[in-house]
C-alpha cells in the first residue's frame, strides 16, 4: 500500500510505503452460537423497538432454533399497542412491562403477552438464569 503525501515546506510529493493490513477472520475467531443460546432484546423506546424487530428477524433467519424474546417497556409499549402488526412474527415473542401499562392507564390486548413483573426485574432474572442481554 502506498500513499502520496506532500511536504508543506517543499511542496514536492513523496511516497511512503505502508505495510498491508490483514483483516481478522471473525468466523474463525468467534465461537458459533450454541443451539441452547437464549437472548433477551430490550426495547425501551420506539427506535429501540424498530432495532429489536430487525435484530429478532436477523437472528431467527440465521439461527431459527435460538430462543429470542423482546422485553418492551417505557415509550416502546405504546408503539407496540399502536401498531402491533409492525412487529410481524416477532409479536409472539414480545413481553410488555406491566408497570408501564399501569402507569400510563394502558391495557394490552389478549394476543400480546404481559410480564408478571416489571421489565427490569424480568431482565435481571433472565440474566441471572443465563440469558444474553442485548439493548436494541
Amino acid at each position: 500500500m502506498t500513499a502520496q503525501l506532500s511536504s508543506s515546506s517543499q511542496h514536492q510529493p513523496y511516497t511512503v510505503s505502508l505495510p498491508a493490513m490483514s483483516l481478522p477472520d471473525w468466523n474463525a475467531l468467534l465461537p458459533a452460537l450454541r443451539p441452547a443460546t437464549r437472548i433477551v432484546l430490550h426495547a425501551p423506546s420506539p427506535q429501540a423497538l424498530i432495532r429489536a424487530r430487525g435484530n429478532f428477524k436477523n437472528l431467527k433467519a440465521t439461527h431459527p432454533g435460538l430462543e429470542v424474546w423482546i422485553v418492551v417497556n417505557a415509550q416502546a409499549v405504546q408503539a407496540v399497542l399502536d401498531e402491533p402488526h409492525e412487529m410481524g412474527p416477532a409479536l409472539t415473542q414480545v413481553l410488555l412491562c406491566p408497570n408501564t401499562l399501569r402507569n400510563n392507564g394502558l391495557h394490552a390486548p389478549a394476543h400480546i403477552q404481559v410480564l408478571p413483573m416489571g421489565a427490569v426485574e424480568a431482565i435481571a432474572r433472565m440474566q441471572q438464569d443465563g440469558w444474553i442481554y442485548i439493548r436494541s
